[in-house]
């Protein structure tokens, strides 16, 4: 790393950003200070520690200095700032690499177990970004587990949800981890059924990202979900909500033909999601979506109504 001790730590100090949120890359700009002694660096305040200038993407010094930090600091201000400037950083591809490559991913990860939210929110947003490089997933499963408890167990409509759900998202996208959800299906809709907008959007998401698979498709009929979804297929419902649930309908179907058990019926429960999609009740509802108002609601609704 060079330089005195001292030295590297007000280097890692000048690098935490100020950033809005995880995924606005703004650096504060500040004045490097060098006359202090290490006993009083040691005892920075937050304002402190956000007083460098660093215009440009961090370097691989820049950022190990950084993850020491993160990996020592004690004071919750300095951990979460630390937090969003990697997360900021881990933004650009060639940080995705960087960062994997000098261990910083069990030490982002090990925050998301902190009692502060914000902390477990920010860690949650830097390993959402993370998981953008492939390489990094393969690290990154290792938390999926622990991430879907958070998620679940958690307040509803929590900053913690939604980072822990687009996290989920992000690797869930090809089909490799898609497995370890397996048994978090049911709690996937139970979540869709009860969250605001936002979170019913971002477990549509996931939902869709699970639905293109065919080795997945059992597992979403199987889930025991309440009648009430099929109100998502309502005309008043909004449109990014109703567009997600009518293509998640058809990327089911589309599956069940690829994996040609169309009549495997006696093989789910009554309450499945599969007796809901193959209802008439699901059928009235999509057919009368035809005479929505949106174009782009009807032409999605002409796509899926062969299917019913």
């Amino acid at each position: 790393m060079g330089g005195p001790r001292g030295a590297g730590w007000v280097a890692a100090g000048l690098l935490l950003g100020a950033g809005a949120c995880y995924c606005i890359y703004r650096l504060t700009r500040g004045r490097r200070r060098g006359d202090r002694e290490l006993g009083i660096r040691s005892s920075k305040s937050a304002e402190d520690l956000t007083d460098g200038s660093y215009d440009d993407v961090l370097n691989a010094e820049q950022l190990q200095k950084l993850l020491y930090l993160l990996e020592s600091a004690e004071d919750p201000v300095i951990i979460e700032r630390a937090l969003i400037t990697l997360g900021n950083n881990a933004a650009f591809s060639v940080n995705q690499a960087i960062i994997r490559e000098l261990g910083g991913i069990p030490i982002v990860a090990n925050k998301i177990n902190h009692s502060n939210q914000s902390i477990k929110e920010k860690a949650l947003n830097a390993l959402n970004n993370l998981s953008v490089n492939v390489e990094n997933q393969i690290k990154i499963k290792i938390y999926i587990s622990q991430v879907c408890e958070d998620v679940f167990s958690g307040p509803l409509n929590s900053a913690v949800q939604l980072a822990g759900l687009r996290l989920l998202t992000n690797m869930t996208v090809t089909n490799d981890h898609q497995h370890m959800l397996h048994s978090y299906i049911t709690d996937l809709f139970q979540v869709l059924l009860t969250g605001n907008g936002n979170t019913k959007v971002q477990v549509l998401k996931l939902l869709l990202n699970l639905s293109e698979n065919p080795a997945m498709t059992e597992g979403l009929l199987r889930a025991q979900v309440d009648s009430s979804f099929l109100s998502l297929y309502d005309s008043h419902v909004a449109k990014e909500i109703l567009l997600r649930v009518l293509t998640l309908f058809q990327n089911i179907k589309n599956c069940l033909k690829i994996e040609g058990h169309l009549a495997a019926q006696p093989t789910f429960t009554e309450g499945s999601l599969f007796f809901l999609l193959h209802g008439e009740e699901c059928a009235q509802k999509i057919r009368a979506l035809v005479d929505h108002h949106d174009a782009e609601v009807k032409e999605k609704v002409v796509t899926v109504i062969p299917k019913i």
